[in-house]
């Protein structure tokens, strides 16, 4: 692991621990030149999932482009980075359960939305209304209803 402050390649860990919901570990680090301390992840990576998207079209599964929905509904929310990272486990591993080589945008899209409905309402309304693309204030209302 290099030093992210002088770029060293030796650090030993100080500290490990899991996550709260055991999806990933977090390691305390000490750059045995600088004598900086630096946090890292390790965290499941998963592999060999197809995404099918709504019209048909098919990539690779990536991570940071269903972090980079989330964290716009979460902007300016009560959610540390530590529970951002657990709804990530959370969300990454209801969908390794299902086993699936390929899985649709819109099955990813409903595990978002029930994770994000049990942890912010607020959050699950702005994910929503994006995902589910409300064409009104009444479909909208809606879904505030069945909050």
């Amino acid at each position: 692991m290099f030093c992210p402050f002088c770029g060293h390649t030796d650090t030993k860990v100080i500290d490990s621990r899991l996550t709260e919901d055991g999806g990933a570990i977090r390691r305390r680090r000490e750059c045995e030149k600088c004598g900086e301390r630096f946090s890292t992840y390790e965290e499941m990576v998963l592999l060999n999932i197809m995404v099918v998207k709504r019209d048909d079209r098919k990539e690779a599964y990536e991570r940071e482009k269903v972090e980079q929905g989330i964290k716009r509904a979460l902007e300016k929310r009560p959610i540390s980075h530590e529970g951002f990272r657990n709804l990530i486990n959370r969300i990454e591993r209801d969908i390794q359960v299902l086993r699936k080589e390929e899985i649709k945008s819109s099955e990813i899209g409903e595990i978002v939305m029930k994770e994000l409905k049990t942890l912010d309402e607020v959050a699950y309304i702005r994910f929503a209304s994006v995902y589910k693309s409300f064409k009104d204030v009444k479909s909208f209302e809606r879904e505030l209803k069945k909050l």
